[in-house]
């Protein structure tokens, strides 16, 4: 009797395990690293569309595109939202190309994600984060938001 391996790479865990299944190891490699969900978000009350700007988190590092004090963040910044697998579906305001959301639509990460590319460098490498393209919201009055709205790379066009 021969021993067959089987030479089909295993599937990778975010195509083989729903989002609840994940370890938090797992689910919190997910994260691209873009930074897009720091950034400060206006919503027009008459239409409800969500204008985003290039305004961040005062917790987060615009060199590295990652929080400053990721385990306190909540208790420093009250709105700061944590993702869940319960969620992650329901907050439409995510960035169209989270790899959270993408997941929970059920679509695949793209190239540039560091569990595909194996570099966590390749998202900044091909513009697909706000790496030094923001400002820390301590440096900007809460009254000039309007006038920093911006449109991320993946993103809709403003408001929409």
């Amino acid at each position: 009797m021969t021993d067959v391996t089987n030479d089909m790479p295993a599937q990778p865990y975010w195509k083989t395990k729903n989002m609840a299944e994940m370890s938090r190891k797992e689910w919190e490699d997910l994260c691209d690293g873009c930074g897009k969900c720091c950034c400060i978000r206006l919503e027009d009350e008459d239409t409800a569309d969500i204008y985003i700007t290039d305004v961040v988190c005062k917790l987060f590092d615009a060199g590295t595109c990652q929080c400053t004090d990721y385990p306190n963040r909540s208790k420093k910044v009250p709105d700061c939202v944590t993702l869940t697998p319960d969620n992650v579906d329901k907050l439409h305001w995510m960035p169209r190309t989270c790899a959270y959301r993408l997941i929970s639509e059920g679509k695949d990460l793209p190239d540039y994600h560091h569990l595909v590319s194996g570099s966590r460098e390749t998202i900044h490498e091909v513009g697909m984060s706000v790496q030094d393209a923001v400002v820390s919201e301590t440096q900007v009055d809460e009254d000039e938001l309007h006038h920093r709205l911006v449109v991320w790379p993946g993103e809709p066009d403003i408001g929409g």
